[in-house]
């Protein structure tokens, strides 16, 4: 059998067949009792699955050789991901990086000043010259953490990277799961959910909440979609996405803090290289060579090929994915894969199904890095010691807007196609928990990372793993949205770096206080009850658009006035075709309204955005109709 070396997870660790199928009921942070209904039986097949194909080629599984990081060495990598390096002194980095502390809320400012502090304590103990103090940016903000001594940094299996805060734990009762299941409860993204977890943990939220026993039961939530309306991932652009994972990264660690757990991260691990094409190559070497091959391919192209296979005859397979098509087979279409897929010469059709979900889970697992990668899928599987719902799809909705985008492009296809597989249940008997538990084991389980499980804390981790992957499959188009108060932050931070303010060391307070300066004029001009703007289609039209906006006035207003002024006025169209077609008629539109420059870069704009709010906050932008990248083009 494979040693912890060789194998991820240790099958001795196995808890006894009678003890798998009914989940037992112990500690306040399991939710266990939310689960005691549902059978693990599919995770520890799973599980079992993977060791065989593992003792089938043993050289392929080892485990990657991980450093042990020094003290301080933890919040130094954490302050440059945060976008915040020049807080440690380095002259090569970008001073406008240090516009992104005025757009901070005060618990993501106190997330900066508690690393930053841990840090120093760790220079001055080494005799290293001073870094760089923030103190007089946060004003009289203090620190918690000032007396505390941090212990050193070093890099944990997935269960253990979301630490416990033994001071805030003993004063907060957090034995709650669900609020209200079955119902439907509104989910805020207006406001920081760090700023918002501060609040509840001063109210009696937490003493009102109740337990979750139907383990199908899951609580609906609704984003309430404000004067703004609500941002997809995919509806900004790519440099403002580029900004999203930083002040992610910092929200989340505002978040954890504020619940009382210490989110810590793995250093990315170097595995060996591989001459295979497809299985084992890393997201970005094979979206290079598939975008050589079809431009703007987001999603490996033997995935998508994968999927769309599954979706043609194995949606109605009973116990797709649950069962294990043939060890031998799956390798001989492996190689096969390796030699055909690209020439084109490779048969699908003659391919069983359940080989294809074994060839699709062997992907997903043979990737040199995990899917959810080796930096946070330990905060990924840590989710699940977070015990109120909402609180756990907060930090998983940060968590994906964190992942880089090749990454989360993948994880998004392979959601999409198995809320597909659930959708079929009644047909191939695979209902969401089922699915849960034969994927969990294929994303958290990584060769690359060590994975020590606590003795008799199995069940427990297992459960919570499915779980994560329960959420992420049921939520995905929550998870899938960028939060209003990130948005904004953005425009902050495009704003500030407009305005090309010049850093100093003695001055950052002045620049500050300049920046909210410029930004309580801007203020004041807003209020109009109403404006006339222009609003473009250059790719459609010669003429563009006049439009009066008022109060009431949105997006989907402006695109119907769009249309109407075609068939009435007979403007000069660029492109009748690439306009509109839907069966002869104007009421399918393939038109979307596009927010350009000012303090965003491109924004597409919900259809209930309502337009004199968006203009007030960004009064420099142009407005353009263009055509829905996702509609089928007519020519």
């Amino acid at each position: 059998s494979l040693s912890t070396r060789h194998c991820p997870w240790k099958m001795n660790q196995l808890p006894p067949k009678s003890a798998v199928a009914s989940p037992v009921s112990e500690g306040t942070n399991s939710r266990v009792e939310a689960l005691d209904n549902l059978s693990m039986d599919s995770f520890w097949l799973e599980v079992e699955n993977i060791k065989q194909s593992a003792e089938a080629e043993q050289e392929e599984c080892s485990l990657a050789d991980v450093k042990t990081q020094e003290e301080g060495e933890a919040e130094a990598e954490w302050l440059q991901d945060a976008g915040l390096s020049e807080l440690l002194g380095d002259p090569a980095s970008d001073n406008e990086n240090l516009v992104l502390l005025s757009t901070l809320t005060r618990t993501q400012a106190a997330a900066v000043q508690r690393r930053l502090d841990t840090y120093s304590r760790s220079r001055r103990r080494r005799s290293k010259p001073p870094v760089r103090h923030v103190r007089d940016i946060f004003g009289g903000l203090s620190s918690e953490d000032t007396a505390a001594e941090k212990e050193e940094s070093s890099p944990d299996p997935p269960w253990h990277n979301l630490r416990t805060s033994n001071t805030q734990r003993k004063t907060q009762d957090y034995s709650c799961t669900v609020r209200n299941p079955g119902k439907e409860e509104v989910f805020n993204m207006d406001v920081a959910y760090s700023e918002q977890a501060a609040v509840l943990l001063k109210g009696s939220f937490l003493s009102e909440s109740r337990k979750l026993k139907d383990g199908n039961a899951l609580t609906r939530f609704k984003i309430p979609k404000g004067r703004l309306g609500v941002t997809r991932i995919g509806d900004l652009s790519a440099q403002d996405m580029k900004k999203i994972p930083t002040l992610a990264l910092i929200e989340l660690t505002a978040l954890c803090d504020i619940l009382g757990f210490e989110l810590k991260r793995n250093k990315a691990a170097k595995l060996k290289t591989t001459e295979k094409r497809l299985f084992g190559v890393p997201l970005n070497t094979l979206l290079e060579n598939d975008q050589k091959l079809l431009p703007n391919t987001k999603v490996p192209l033997l995935l998508q090929a994968l999927l769309s296979c599954l979706e043609k005859r194995g949606l109605e397979t009973e116990g797709i994915l649950r069962v294990s098509g043939s060890q031998t087979r799956i390798k001989s279409l492996e190689q096969k894969l390796e030699r055909d897929f690209y020439s084109g010469l490779f048969r699908w059709d003659e391919v069983h199904q359940n080989d294809v979900s074994g060839l699709l889970k062997r992907f997903i697992r043979e990737l040199p890095a995990p899917l959810l990668t080796a930096e946070y899928l330990p905060a990924f599987a840590a989710v699940q010691n977070i015990p109120d719902l909402k609180q756990r799809l907060q930090a998983l909705n940060l968590l994906i807007l964190i992942l880089p985008e090749s990454n989360r492009n993948t994880l998004k296809a392979l959601l999409e196609f198995l809320s597909k597989v659930v959708a079929r249940e009644n047909n191939n008997k695979m209902n969401l928990w089922n699915v849960s538990t034969v994927m969990a084991p294929n994303l958290f389980m990584h060769k690359g990372l060590p994975n020590k499980i606590p003795e008799g804390k199995e069940k427990q981790l297992a459960e919570g793993a499915a779980d994560v992957v329960r959420m992420m499959i049921h939520y995905q188009d929550l998870l899938w949205t960028v939060s209003s108060f990130l948005v904004a932050q953005v425009r902050k931070l495009n704003e500030s770096s407009s305005k090309r303010y010049q850093f100093c060391d003695r001055r950052i307070k002045n620049l500050l206080r300049k920046i909210h300066t410029d930004k309580d004029k801007v203020e004041k001009k807003q209020g109009e009850p109403s404006k006339i703007v222009k609003v473009h289609a250059s790719l459609l039209l010669k003429d563009s658009l006049e439009v009066h906006l008022n109060n009431a006035t949105r997006v989907a207003d402006v695109l119907r006035q769009f249309q109407k002024n075609l068939c009435q006025n007979g403007w000069n169209i660029v492109n009748t075709v690439n306009l509109l077609k839907c069966n002869n008629s104007m009421e399918c539109t393939n038109l979307l309204l596009y927010e350009v420059g000012g303090n965003i870069g491109e924004h597409c704009l919900d259809p209930d955005t309502y337009l004199l709010d968006l203009y007030h906050i960004n009064p420099h932008a142009e407005w353009i109709i263009k055509q829905n990248p996702s509609y089928p083009r007519m020519f």
